[in-house]
């Protein structure tokens, strides 16, 4: 069959790749993963204001490239993402450089030094697309030269953007102004500190026009008060996943300084939810993915999730290496652990309790309400161990005693949340149960006519469905034997 080499346009296509969905934090973050990859333990970005000639320089120590090296680095689509990654390896399209560039600035230069020798490389995307060809300047332009700088040391890489139309309006009619700008920078700052916070831990060092980054630990590992919770290995498509829960302390356990630093980027509530991490980089963070809404109860919780570069296709990573998809296979796990820690949290929230580390539901012994354990019915029950109930159901006889937990048990009913859950119950249809818990659910009925309280048979059956032991029973099927089998006129006599 014929062929034909058909090369897409340059122009189109290059203008697409600056609207990849790249913002200002995730295309510095994608630069920086180059400079990680080439083994560098010290990058220094430099972010520098001057109306329309201002510009980002982004300098590290690593291996530096020969160039056939920086050639390829600098060839669109360089690598095929199907093709294994080294261990602990970032990149994975042969995209990022590029890309994440060309969604700040409209030139890309780049010098590189290996074992002393310099080689260097520019796109100029107004040139690319006056000509519609894939034009890439061998050398840099004479007033970028003074700008650069040189690669100190025997090797390394320096990556210089301007013209910086898309980061700060440079070439338009809406330039910002320097204090935009640098407020611009600031959030940039925070991001890295995030992302790429267990590389700084060990060693890394990154500075922003001279600021050294430090590392934001979304855990806050040196809290005492902070529960990590059980760690476990989870499988995706035979490649091993480590999920490892985390509930922070109590809002009323931080100063005011401490507790916004520790709400991170979005503030707490926004901050709760899965973190998942690609070879020790943060790629996404912040998000139940649908699973569960964001609630102030549950934002204590941070759960970290980490797979290794061999599992990107499963995890369906972005080209930006800032989204990506839960697989199927450990939806579930994840779901099952992420709503065990969110009722922790929901009970920190609600009794100021410390948490243990047993995997004890937590109990706060002075507390007048807990959560059930079973949120299919009641979401609120009353803490029949609190040492003042325990005092007057001891001093009582046996008849009053079964009056008050009866009444116990009609003002759990009548709570509001317990109202509202148990009104979602109401089926039209009759269960079928077994003849043994029939006669029970009988019994706590006969009980409760001859309590000598005024009963009618919708406050019985809601009683009682809401009684331990009758939580699988619909509400609508305890009203119907009720209404069946017990004499009610005869109970109240």
């Amino acid at each position: 069959m014929t062929t034909i080499n058909t090369q897409p346009s340059a122009a189109p296509v290059i203008q697409a790749l600056r609207s990849i969905g790249y913002n200002a934090q995730t295309a510095i973050s994608d630069i920086v993963d180059n400079s990680i990859d080439a083994q560098a333990d010290f990058i220094n970005i430099e972010f520098e204001y001057d109306n329309e000639e201002s510009f980002i320089r982004i300098e590290d120590n690593g291996i530096g490239m020969i160039e056939a090296e920086l050639q390829k680095a600098m060839t669109i689509g360089s690598k095929d993402p199907r093709d294994k990654r080294e261990k602990d390896e970032l990149g994975r399209f042969g995209m990022g450089l590029k890309t994440a560039s060309f969604s700040l600035g409209k030139r890309l230069c780049v010098i590189t030094k290996r074992n002393g020798t310099i080689s260097e490389r520019c796109w100029d995307l107004d040139f690319v697309s006056d000509k519609n060809e894939w034009l890439l300047y061998k050398s840099l332009p004479y007033e970028i030269k003074s700008k650069i700088g040189k690669v100190e040391g025997d090797s390394g890489t320096i990556v210089f953007i301007d013209r910086l139309d898309r980061f700060c309006g440079a070439g338009t009619k809406k330039v910002l102004k320097k204090e935009s700008f640098f407020s611009k920078v600031k959030r940039i700052h925070k991001y890295l500190e995030m992302v790429f916070h267990v590389m700084l831990e060990k060693g890394l060092l990154i500075t922003i026009n001279g600021n050294t980054i430090y590392p934001w630990n979304p855990f806050l590992e040196d809290n005492p008060r902070r529960v990590e919770g059980e760690e476990q290995i989870l499988r995706v498509n035979n490649k091993f996943v480590r999920v490892t829960p985390y509930v922070l302390p109590h809002p009323s356990t931080f100063n005011q300084v401490d507790y916004k630093y520790a709400g991170g980027l979005k503030g707490w509530r926004d901050q709760q939810g899965f973190y998942i991490y690609r070879e020790n980089r943060m790629v996404s963070f912040g998000d139940w993915y649908g699973m569960f809404p964001k609630e102030v109860p549950s934002e204590l919780v941070r759960i970290k999730v980490e797979f290794t570069n061999d599992g990107d296709a499963d995890w369906k990573i972005d080209v930006k290496k800032s989204m990506i998809s839960i697989p199927d296979e450990v939806k579930e796990d994840l779901k099952a652990i992420a709503k065990y820690y969110r009722q922790i949290s929901q009970e920190m929230m609600l009794y100021r309790t410390k948490a243990n580390r047993t995997g004890n539901r937590i109990k706060g012994t002075l507390n007048t309400w807990e959560l059930a354990t079973d949120d299919t019915n009641s979401p609120y029950i009353l803490n029949r161990t609190h040492p003042i109930l325990t005092g007057i159901l001891n001093s009582v006889d046996i008849e009053v005693r079964r009056n008050i937990n009866v009444y116990l048990k009609l003002v759990e009913l009548g709570s509001p949340t317990n109202l509202l859950k148990t009104a979602n119950l109401v089926k039209i249809e009759e269960q079928q149960i077994d003849e043994k818990l029939k006669k029970m659910v009988l019994d706590y009925a006969e009980m409760l006519f001859k309590s000598g309280i005024e009963l009618n048979v919708e406050q019985v059956a809601e009683t009682i469905s809401v009684m331990a032991g009758f939580e699988g029973i619909e509400l609508y099927t305890i009203k119907t034997i009720i209404e069946k089998e017990v004499n009610i006129h005869e109970s109240r006599c």
